[in-house]
């Protein structure tokens, strides 16, 4: 008899710096879903499914059968052949929506994640990243969200493959999540079609750069690999305060500042040492716009999504 269990999942940054759709790193927040047999009834049915939703933007979550975690845990049964089972879940919500810190990449990982423990964990990790990216349509969230660290993940057409980031003790992410939305259909229709050559090569060597910098440390490194040329000049604009922050976060002593995801989350790179000033900086800076932010140190997640039985 199968016992309830819970999949928790963590907040991811994506985009990180001249990473685009490329490179995210998992951070310490964390979406919560917890599966146990359904109320009877055949899955599909609202009397095979029950949803429960806690947290602060709980009214928001769909809690029927158009739920995000329920449609990708019934996907992975029907890949396998077999009718999705009944359903309760219960999720406990840790990461804002909307906010470009991978609330869906959480989703998506918990479906998957829960599916395939409930069926005797028929795919490997592998298996599960794959579908996992083909359901989001890029791999900088779901990837570190299912792994945990900070990951690099390229395609040769056939297969994906992800290179693990290091990422030095001493560097600690801050976001500043301010108190609206931007959906990432939005901030995609505001970039280019086509990029110029020497964009293409400055975010290829800025790309390289950071990796370097996070594996060293090196502040030099990081405040020049942060910069960016294929989507934060265009998004940018759809982030009310995005300058002011910025120059506040560099001038507390922060290495580089970016849009976490598809925004309007910023995320800044700083020391353990100046960690506290940046976060003090970019909340002063952003409500002196007159936007209700929150402004939060974190830490980053290296385990990624885990699974643990429930205690009865």
């Amino acid at each position: 008899m199968l016992h309830p269990f819970t999949v928790t999942v963590p907040a991811t940054t994506a985009n990180l710096g001249p990473g685009f759709d490329c490179l995210g790193a998992a951070l310490s927040l964390y979406n919560r879903f917890s599966f146990l047999p359904g109320p009877g009834g055949h899955a599909g049915s609202n009397s095979g499914l029950k949803i429960g939703v806690r947290g602060e933007e709980a009214a928001r979550v769909a809690t029927g059968a158009e739920n995000l975690v329920y449609q990708v845990f019934c996907q992975l049964f029907e890949s396998l052949g077999q009718t999705p089972p009944s359903l309760t879940l219960e999720i406990e919500l840790g990461v804002p929506l909307a906010r470009g810190l991978g609330s869906s990449a959480t989703a998506i990982v918990g479906g998957l994640l829960g599916a395939n423990y409930w069926a005797g964990n028929p795919l490997n990790p592998h298996a599960l990243m794959r579908m996992a990216i083909a359901l989001e349509g890029h791999p900088d969230n779901v990837v570190p969200a299912l792994l945990g660290g900070c990951q690099l993940a390229a395609s040769d057409d056939q297969d994906w493959l992800h290179c693990p980031v290091a990422w030095h003790s001493d560097i600690v992410p801050i976001v500043a999540i301010p108190h609206f939305e931007l959906s990432t259909a939005a901030a995609r229709q505001v970039l280019p079609q086509d990029y110029c050559r020497a964009d293409v090569v400055f975010n290829t060597a800025h790309l390289a750069l950071l990796v370097k910098g996070l594996e060293t440390g090196d502040g030099d490194r990081l405040r020049v690999g942060m910069q960016d040329r294929v989507h934060q000049p265009y998004r940018k604009q759809l982030i009310p305060g995005y300058g002011r922050v910025h120059e506040a976060a560099i001038e507390a002593g922060a290495y580089g500042l970016a849009i976490s995801g598809a925004g309007p989350t910023l995320l800044a790179l700083a020391s353990r040492a100046t960690a506290s000033m940046v976060v003090a900086a970019m909340e002063q800076a952003w409500q002196t716009q007159k936007t209700p932010v929150t402004v939060r140190s974190l830490q980053l997640d290296r385990h990624g999504a885990t699974i643990s039985q429930s205690v009865e």
